[in-house]
C-alpha cells in the first residue's frame, strides 16, 4: 500500500511540475512590469521587431502629419529617419516606455479591465520620438502631435474566460510549487525503500521538465502556426521565444535537478554495497 501510495505521489509530482513552473511565471514573471520589461528589452535590436515597429510607428505618426503636396516624401523621410532611430539607446529607452505600458495595459485588461480589448497609450513614447527627430532637423517632425493615441493591440473573443484563467495562475503562483516539494517530500517519506523513492522521485520531476518543454513547444507551435495574415512571423517567433524564455530556462534547471538528484541516490546505493 505504501509503495502504491508513493507511486501515486509521484505520478502527481510529475504532472505538477509544469503547471507549478507555468503558475509561477504567469505570476511572478508576466505579473511584474519589471521582470516583463526586462524579458522583451532583447528585442529592442531584433531586426523583425524592429522592422514591425517601424512600419507601426511610421503610418501613425505620418497620419499626424499635414504636409499637402509633400505628405509621399515626408512619409519617406521619416520612415528613413526612424530606422536610423531604431538603432539608437533612444530607441531602446522608448522600447521599454511602450513595454512597460503594453504591460500595465494587459494585466489591467486580465484583473480589473473590462471588454475584449487591450489597449495602450502611446503618448510617451511619440514624444521621446517627436524629440529625437526634431534634433535631428528631420523636416515637419516638429508639426507631429504629441496627442493620447490609443492603440489596440489585443482583441479576444472571449477575454473574461482568459481573465479567469490568469487569476488561477496567479493565485496558484505561490501555493502549487509549495504543494509539489510537499508531494514530492512526502512520496519519499511514505515509501519502502526511500532511496528507490528518491530515485523515483528524481526521475518524476525530470518527466515533469520534458512536459514543460513539450508544452512549451506545442503552444509556440499552434500560436505561430494560426497567426493573422498581417502578422510578421519572425517577430511573433522573436516575441514568444523572448515571453517563453523564464519557461524554457526553468525546464532545463529542473531536468538538472531531478536527474542530479537521481544519479545521486543511485550512487549512494552502489557505494553502500561495495564492500
Amino acid at each position: 500500500m505504501r509503495t502504491f501510495l508513493s507511486a501515486v505521489l509521484i505520478t502527481l509530482v510529475a504532472l505538477l511540475v509544469p503547471a507549478s513552473a507555468v503558475a509561477y511565471w504567469a505570476d511572478r514573471e508576466l505579473g511584474n512590469a519589471d521582470r516583463y520589461t526586462a524579458a522583451m528589452a532583447p528585442l529592442a535590436g531584433n531586426p523583425a521587431v524592429q522592422g514591425v515597429v517601424v512600419t507601426q510607428v511610421t503610418r501613425g505618426l505620418s497620419g499626424q502629419i499635414d504636409a499637402g503636396p509633400f505628405q509621399g516624401g515626408v512619409d519617406a523621410l521619416l520612415g528613413e529617419a526612424l530606422r536610423s532611430f531604431a538603432g539608437t539607446p533612444a530607441y531602446r529607452t522608448a522600447w521599454d516606455a511602450a513595454n512597460r505600458a503594453a504591460h500595465a495595459a494587459f494585466l489591467n485588461a486580465l484583473t480589473t479591465g473590462h471588454g475584449d480589448a487591450v489597449s495602450i497609450d502611446l503618448a510617451p513614447v511619440i514624444a521621446q520620438v517627436k524629440g529625437e527627430l526634431v534634433a535631428d532637423e528631420v523636416p515637419f517632425a516638429d508639426r507631429i502631435p504629441v496627442s493620447h493615441l490609443s492603440v489596440k493591440v489585443m482583441e479576444y473573443d472571449d477575454l473574461g474566460a482568459l481573465r479567469k484563467g490568469f487569476r488561477m495562475l496567479q493565485v496558484s503562483g505561490v501555493w502549487l510549487p509549495a504543494l509539489t516539494v510537499v508531494l514530492a517530500a512526502a512520496a519519499i517519506a511514505v515509501a519502502v525503500r526511500r532511496r528507490r523513492a528518491v530515485i523515483a522521485t528524481g526521475l518524476g520531476v525530470a518527466a515533469g521538465a520534458v512536459l514543460l518543454w513539450i508544452a512549451v513547444y506545442v503552444c509556440r507551435r499552434l500560436t505561430l502556426d494560426d497567426l493573422p495574415a498581417d502578422i510578421d512571423p519572425r517577430a511573433a517567433e522573436a516575441v514568444y521565444d523572448a515571453l517563453t524564455a523564464f519557461l524554457r530556462t526553468t525546464a532545463w534547471v529542473i531536468l538538472a535537478i531531478g536527474l542530479a538528484a537521481a544519479l545521486a541516490a543511485w550512487v549512494v546505493g552502489r557505494v553502500r554495497r561495495t564492500p
